[in-house]
């Protein structure tokens, strides 16, 4: 099976196939020719990459100059499966790998020379993001979580290097709790930030523009430059 070279990913948009252990990861990479960094989005329970919440946030950031990744952690096949057993969807560890094995792919551009890596996940996709950051160390730049459950890689945050926005909706009470004590665990930068009148999926009006623009600043104030970064983890 042949997948499309890392080398020709510089292209405004290009759906993507990862090889990711046994199987192949399916997406869309999108950088404007200014972007030094990419953002991997690592999505929700239930959700892909086709997400219209991660596809306005990916909008609002790519318009700030920062490249974006939307993938689906899942197979057509697995998601599938998933549907009717809802397992895999809070398998961490298994989500961990694949956003790991996405960021490797990412990484080995060699036209992108070592770009500046952000993850940003919601729900259980930020437990595997944050736990996925503790394992990669100082290739993360930086995380941000919407709705997230970061308590799922509980084990895993005080490991965490990267500088890490917590975002939470005002009426997500419970997700909230969850959060606060993810937040006493990080020893890195970090932040919570609740968004006024917003639920768990930030469907009320003007909240999902306050999650992409503070994941916008975050990202850009906290990114290294490429020619910072040290290449590619092992």
């Amino acid at each position: 099976m042949s997948y499309p070279t890392p080398d020709a990913v510089r292209q405004r948009s290009r759906e993507v196939r990862m090889p990711a252990r046994a199987v192949v990861l399916e997406g869309e990479l999108q950088c404007p020719p200014e972007a030094s960094s990419i953002i991997l989005f690592a999505h929700g329970s239930g959700s892909g990459r086709h997400s219209p919440r991660n596809q306005s946030v990916a909008r609002t950031l790519r318009a700030k100059g920062l490249g974006t990744l939307l993938f689906d952690l899942l197979t057509r096949e697995e998601e599938a499966l998933d549907q009717v057993t809802g397992h895999l969807r809070f398998d961490i560890e298994l989500l961990c790998e694949r956003l790991m094995d996405a960021t490797r792919w990412v990484l080995s551009a060699t036209d992108l020379r070592g770009p500046a890596i952000g993850y940003f996940g919601a729900s259980t996709g930020a437990g595997a993001a944050l736990m996925a950051a503790a394992e990669l160390g100082d290739s993360i730049g930086a995380v941000v979580s919407r709705g997230g459950r970061p308590d799922l890689a509980a084990t895993a945050l005080p490991r965490v290097k990267s500088p890490t926005l917590l975002i939470v909706g005002s009426l997500d009470d419970a997700v909230i709790k969850l959060n606060e004590q993810a937040l006493a665990l990080l020893s890195s930068e970090k932040r919570l930030q609740i968004v006024s009148g917003a639920s768990h999926l930030f469907e009320e009006p003007g909240t999902l523009a306050e999650v992409a623009r503070l994941a916008g600043e975050w990202f850009k104030r906290y990114l290294p430059t490429p020619s910072a970064h040290t290449g590619p983890p092992s």
